[in-house]
């Protein structure tokens, strides 16, 4: 996993560990999410095992929405 302030890039090789880094980026954003701009949480996925999970201005705090880009 890798980050930024705003997002975190996950890419994993199996299911297991796709599930356990995007909980740990989601429970880490949420987080920031209550003390900075309280913003809602984007997952973006690339592809098969890579995600960026982001701070959004387009997600209602307090909520996650997942979005497909491949």
């Amino acid at each position: 996993m890798s980050s930024t302030d705003q997002a975190l890039a996950v890419t994993a090789s199996d299911p297991a560990g796709m599930e356990r880094q995007l909980d740990e980026a989601v429970k880490v954003l949420r987080a920031r999410a209550s003390t900075e701009d309280r913003k809602g949480i984007l997952v973006t996925r690339h592809g098969y095992g890579s995600f960026t999970v982001s701070l959004s201005e387009a997600v209602p705090y307090g909520q996650t929405r997942e979005h497909q880009d491949w």
